[in-house]
Formats: structure tokens, sequence, C-alpha cells
């Protein structure tokens, strides 16, 4: 969702943006000169602009010529219209490490679109709570490269105080229920874009510094206004619901056939997966085109990019274009690396919807931490070993217990086996859900003993880092697997193993479907 009051392309500027006003500051030069000395070269910087994708990287052009008095301006120009949302949680959104994690949203918004619009579109209008597009931009601290990591948008997951639903869920469960009745349109928007935040940064142990979103109307101008991009089909397609009509072969698309390109899904192979494949495709080309001499030394193409994503694209409050600009400025297209989450297979939940499962929170977080992780030690360097957990006696361990397995009155029984072994239960309850299908065992930051302790009195169940429990004690939720304290939890049924995806990269110009 953006924000699209006062947005109009026709309000002046501010005098101290207006360049009638006069030049630049003696204090805004220097800044500029230090930006301009740090940097390797223009070409260099250059690059280091275009890794953020395609949302990103179109706003990011106004640092180009960031030294210059028409980078300067470019620069004010977009920082004082870019739309900006307070997506940044103050918590529930941690992780290690001096990465630069950045989250692109794609909304299917069309507000502010007009029927002839919405005609091009091949759409109609709709509010846009729905994110069907999210992928995670995770740069190193060296800039040496970027991965771009798509969320399925039926990935099954948690998502804090909702229990488990699909992924695209979060935005619209932030957006209508957290908001509150008396909330703004832009106060839900924030609300929205904070509650995914936290889902993503749950599921990754990643902390999300950055946020961009862009509505179908902003794709559909910042892709006209590139000039279009080229993609290789390996066959022929045409699909009424998306509108796309297209030969097999390299072309190059813009305005209403790119939007359809990405918003593909029936009649595709593989439905959804092969749409990520797509989004990634013109993410790369886009990346590609950008790098191109013919754009980036357009000045009249810069400002109409500024102008575009200014109107297109909504930001977190904090996101400076110049410091993404410098930790990326050494990245290249090779390097530049498209992925998918890992996945388990298809499934259906407990209301017989299709869902996709992913591999479990320990598997997802081993993935995100190997995007950053430090090069191979050399031969016969010591490898630093970490500690096991310490466990804790029951009875220094208190419990709530919540009934999350459709079962009447689990819990009191559960709370009488604990209180058993000597745990002190310190309540008992419904869960937010009915529909757990796994037992879990929550814990605060730092109480891993607590944790190990208790599933090792209820084998299975699967332990999870919480701000809900105070420290020094443990939640206790009960899915359908559990069968009771001292006993393991039901295995989950098999499903189909699907291959994960091929990682692809900017520089990758192959037939897809």
């Amino acid at each position: 969702m953006t924000d699209n009051a006062g947005r109009s392309g026709s309000r002046p500027l501010p005098p101290r943006l207006d360049p009638r006003a006069g030049a630049p500051s003696r204090r805004d030069r220097r800044k500029a000169a230090r930006i301009e000395r740090a940097e390797d070269g223009p070409r260099r910087g250059r690059r280091g602009l275009v890794a953020a994708g395609r949302l990103v990287t179109a706003v990011a052009s106004v640092a180009l010529l960031a030294g210059s008095g028409w980078g300067w301006y470019l620069g004010q120009v977009a920082d004082a219209s870019m739309t900006r949302t307070d997506a940044i949680p103050d918590s529930g959104n941690e992780g290690l490490g001096d990465a630069m994690n950045l989250l692109l949203v794609g909304s299917d918004s069309r507000i502010g679109a007009t029927d002839a619009e919405l005609a091009a579109l091949n759409t109609t209008a709709n509010d846009g709570t729905n994110t069907d597009t999210m992928i995670l931009v995770h740069v190193p601290a060296d800039g040496s490269t970027a991965s771009f990591v798509s969320f399925p948008r039926d990935s099954y997951v948690k998502i804090p105080g909702y229990g488990w639903d699909k992924l695209n869920a979060a935005y619209a469960y932030g957006y209508f229920q957290d908001a509150g009745d008396d909330a703004t349109d832009a106060e839900r928007q924030a609300s929205g874009a904070q509650l995914l935040i936290k889902t993503i940064s749950s599921l990754t142990g990643l902390a999300i510094d950055h946020y961009a979103e862009v509505d179908l109307l902003g794709f559909f101008k910042l892709s006209e206004v590139v000039g279009g991009v080229e993609v290789n089909l390996c066959t022929a397609v045409k699909d009424s619901y998306s509108g796309i009509d297209l030969p097999a072969g390299p072309q190059v698309l813009q305005g209403e056939q790119a939007l359809a390109f990405v918003r593909q899904r029936h009649g595709l192979p593989r439905s959804d997966f092969d749409r990520i494949i797509r989004q990634q495709t013109y993410v790369g080309g886009m990346i590609r085109k950008l790098m191109a001499d013919d754009v980036l030394l357009d000045l009249g193409k810069q400002r109409r990019l500024v102008e575009a994503a200014a109107e297109s694209v909504t930001v977190d409050q904090s996101l400076n274009l110049l410091d993404l600009a410098a930790q990326m400025q050494s990245v290249q297209p090779d390097k530049i690396h498209f992925q998918t989450v890992p996945y388990i297979g298809d499934d259906r939940d407990a209301q017989d919807r299709y869902i996709l499962r992913l591999e479990d929170e320990d598997v997802l977080h081993a993935f995100f931490a190997d995007l950053s992780a430090d090069p191979e030690p050399a031969p016969g360097t010591p490898v630093p070993t970490e500690e096991a957990p310490q466990p804790v006696p029951a009875s220094e361990i208190p419990v709530a217990v919540y009934n999350g397995s459709g079962t009447s009155g689990l819990a009191a029984t559960t709370a009488a086996e604990l209180e058993a072994l000597g745990h002190p239960v310190t309540g008992t309850g419904n869960a937010d859900s009915a529909g757990y299908d796994v037992t879990e065992i929550r814990y605060a930051a730092g109480d891993e003993g607590l944790a190990a302790t208790l599933a090792a009195a209820i084998p299975g169940a699967i332990t999870v880092v919480s701000e809900e429990p105070s420290a020094g004690t443990l939640h206790l939720v009960l899915g359908s697997d559990f069968n009771g304290v001292g006993e393991a939890v039901t295995a989950a049924a098999p499903v189909e193993v699907v291959q994960g995806e091929d990682p692809r990269t900017a520089a990758d110009t192959d037939c897809i479907n």
C-alpha cells in the first residue's frame, strides 16, 4: 500500500529546494565533495546504485552525480517528495551482523489510477492490502555481492500475534487489526508494513533495515520511464487474467506488457514459482539496463526516473540513498544472485487451503546466515565451537500453557502433567488460534537452557525465540501433534519434496517460462 495523498506532480517545491532560489550552500558542496572523493570513480559508483533492485534502483539513481549541482538537486527533490512510512518496528526485528537488509514489496493497490489507466493495466479498482511480491535484498557488510531472496505468497508461516497463516496475510492483519479502528490510512499502512517486517525477521533471523513498496500503477510508470527491459521467453504466452500476449524469444517489455509479464501465474507450468522467476528476471534486466551508459548518462531520463519513483515508491523513514550507494558500490551483475526461500513442498492447512511448507526455522536461519558467511578459514585454523545450553531444573522454570490444538481441555491436563514434573504453571488458556499444527515452546532471548529442559520432556516440539514470555518463563503452545508430556509429538505427514530453485544472477539471459 502506498499513501497517494499529496503526490501531484504540480506541487511547488519548497524554497530551499527550488533551483531558482540559489546554488547549494558551502556546507552542501563540502558534503558532496566528500561523497565524490569516497567513490572509486563515477562508473564504479553508478554500478553500486543499481544493485538494490527494481524499486530502489530507480530512486537511487539520484545519487549518480552526487558531487555535481545536478546530482545535488535531484537528491534534494527525491528526499523532499518521496513518500515515506513508519515501516521499521521498534521490536520484533532483531538480527546480528553488519549486513544491509532491504525488504522490497509489491502491492496490488490501484489507488489513484484513472479508468483509462486501469484499462491499460488490465485490472479493476482495488485498495490493495495483498502483498503478493516480497523480496529480501541482502547485502553483506563488504558489499561484494547481493542476494535477492523471494518469498512465495502462500508460504505457511507464523505471523506474530495471529498464529500460522499464509505470508501474504501479514500485511492485511497489521493494516486492519493492529492499527485500530481510528487509525488513519498512513497509520494503517505503517502498521501493515511493520507486521510484515516482524514476520520476515522471525523467518530469517535477520533485522530488516529498510523497506520499499511499489503498487501496480507505480511499476507501470517506472517501466515506461526506463524505456523497457529485455526478457527472453521460451514459448509464446497469452493469458486473459493478466492480459499478457507475447511471442517466444528475446523482446523488450515496458508498460502494460511488463506489468502483465511479472503478474501472470495462470497458464504457467508452476504457477506462482514461475511468476517469481519472472519477477527476478525483470529485476535482473532492470539492473543491466540501468548500468548502460545511455540510461545513466541521460540527464533527462535521470530526472524522469526520480519523478516517477517519487510518485510510485514508498520507503521507510531512514532510507538514505547515498549510504545505500556507498554500501553497494562494488556489486556487479554476475554477483547479484536471485533465489527463493528454502521450501519443502505443497500441502493443505486445517482449512483445506493450498499452502507452501517452508523448511524449519533452523534451516531458514542457517540459509540466511550463510548469505553473510565469512570466507572459509585457512586449513589448520581452529574453529570455535558453540556451547550447548545448560539444562535448568524444572522447579526453576515457570510455564504458561496455551491450547492451540483444537482439543478441548488439553491445556488443563497438560498443566497437571507439568506440575507433576516440578514445573510451576503460571496459567492456562486458549492460544491465539486453534489451528496450530505443531507444538511450540516459546522463550525469551537468553533462555535457551530453560527451553531445552522443557523440550526434553516433549520430544519433537519446536523451540522459538519470542517476545511474549518474560525472561525466566516459558510459553507452551499445544498443537494438533501434541500427545502429552513425556510423549513425542506426532511426526508430520510426509509431503512431496520439491527441488529448490536454481540460483540466477542479474547477468543471466537464458529463456524462462
